[in-house]
């Protein structure tokens, strides 16, 4: 890597791991939380819960256990996360050194951390993605050597890694299933299905994802339903399949992507076993952007993931991967400080990263009025929570609530104080009006970090969405 005759990769990895999570942590101590960060953290209040509506418990009782150990500083929810990564990248670096050498693996952790998708969100934001990452390449390790003997403990390993991805995001279970599908693609590795240890390790799996189960099983398989209903039917989208994969090239820098689609091609053609846990995921996405509007850039990025070993042993053979990193990491460097000055400064016309932004100064407006506080959506409701802080409740009065269906009880009658953000009364009246008989106009908030922000007294609650 251009620093082999000074450092050892294992000690090359290691400053990479020490100077981007000192970054990291520079990073979660200026930025606000996300409204997707903001959301999990509100809705995540209370007492911890086997499931949650929109994605398996750990990232929520992360954040949760955070905010309880610290508050609910931006710096303190996302610290758990920053440190799955210093650990996910190191697993990254294991893996790549087990299926090539410490120099693949060193250009495995590299490729990985100059990816947006990995190292900046995954790296260190409040969401599921973090803890499935780091749990998908445990498994992914465990995997590749329980594959060299028939002992139980890299398959009992290969089976707690699982049953923690799943109970993380539901997207692991395409990992798993690549997994599967390696087993029964040859006769030689159909053996491994006439032994004890797969079927044992499937079941710790099952057993560690079961909390999740038995959630939805209590309640009408609402998080099941949701995310599966993500992928219904809309109309045919021709464009679609080319549309996710240019966003997921976007997302993983396009350089990189490449590498990684010919990690795979030749990784299936080499019968990887990694290459066979990546298709499934990518290929699924690819094909549901025919029909579905809703498809997301990064919900392929578990199939990327277990590529990164692959293109690490091809980048450490080419001369050109260092000019291109560190043509990367100074582009993704420069883009983040960019980010955080103008979340500082407000310099750009219409203050596109205000969202960054934690509204604090809401508590301070809106404490001590005396009525139930409520948002028109989920993700202004997370926005909200936060500013004002754990012991004021928030609830949300749209009827798609997420997690808010589950995290409060609302008030059944009386006046709601509502705070609505870039809405006006005539749009206010619209998304909501039935839920009440008639509504106020009330002097709206200034606040430091997002401006005017309107408020609105609902008066006599009818019912609640």
């Amino acid at each position: 890597m251009g620093v082999g005759n000074r450092l050892t990769p294992r000690a090359a990895v290691l400053w990479l791991i020490l100077g981007t999570a000192a970054l990291r942590l520079a990073l979660a101590a200026e930025l606000g939380l996300g409204i997707d960060e903001s959301y999990m953290v509100v809705a995540g209040r209370g007492a911890f819960r086997l499931g949650y509506f929109d994605h398996p418990p750990i990232a929520w009782w992360l954040s949760h256990g955070a905010a309880l150990l610290g508050g609910e500083s931006a710096f303190v929810v996302r610290l758990p996360f920053v440190a799955l990564f210093v650990g996910s990248t190191w697993l990254m670096f294991r893996l790549g050194a087990e299926v090539a050498s410490e120099r693949a693996g060193l250009w495995a952790a590299v490729a990985f951390t100059l990816a947006p998708v990995f190292g900046v969100t995954s790296g260190g934001w409040v969401l599921p993605d973090g803890p499935l990452v780091c749990a998908l390449l445990g498994m992914a390790l465990c995997v590749v050597r329980a594959l060299r003997g028939p002992g139980w403990g890299w398959w009992l390993g290969c089976g707690a890694c699982a049953g923690l991805a799943m109970m993380s995001k539901y997207t692991a279970v395409l990992d798993i299933a690549g997994l599967g599908l390696f087993l029964m693609s040859t006769s030689e590795r159909r053996r491994w299905l006439l032994r004890p240890q797969p079927w044992v390790a499937a079941l710790v799996a099952l057993a560690v994802f079961s909390p999740v189960l038995v959630w939805n099983a209590g309640n009408g398989f609402a998080s099941l339903a949701f995310q599966g209903g993500r992928a219904a039917a809309a109309r045919f989208q021709p464009f679609g399949p080319l549309i996710t994969l240019g966003g997921e090239a976007l997302f993983l820098l396009p350089w990189i992507w490449a590498g990684l689609m010919l990690a795979l091609w030749r990784g299936l053609r080499s019968g990887s076993v990694l290459a066979w846990m990546a298709w499934p995921a990518i290929l699924l996405f690819v094909v549901v952007s025919l029909w579905s509007r809703q498809v997301l850039f990064h919900w392929a990025a578990p199939g990327y993931l277990m590529l990164f070993p692959l293109l690490g042993a091809w980048l450490a053979e080419r001369s050109w991967a260092l000019r291109a990193a560190t043509w990367s990491g100074g582009l993704l460097l420069a883009l983040l400080v960019l980010t955080v000055a103008e979340t500082r400064l407000g310099l750009v016309p219409g203050d596109p990263l205000a969202q960054l932004r934690d509204w604090r100064s809401l508590h301070g407006a809106l404490a001590g009025r005396g009525l139930p506080i409520a948002a028109v959506s989920w993700s202004d409701a997370g926005k909200i929570g936060v500013g004002l802080g754990p012991d004021i409740p928030i609830f949300c009065l749209n009827p798609d609530q997420r997690e808010f269906r589950f995290a409060s009880t609302p008030p059944t009658a009386g006046d709601v104080l509502i705070v609505a953000p870039r809405r006006s009364l005539a749009q206010l009246q619209q998304a909501i009006g039935g839920s009440f008989a008639s509504f106020e106009a009330l002097e709206p908030v200034q606040t430091a970090e997002a401006g005017i922000i309107p408020l609105y007294l609902g008066r006599t609650l009818r019912h609640w969405p």
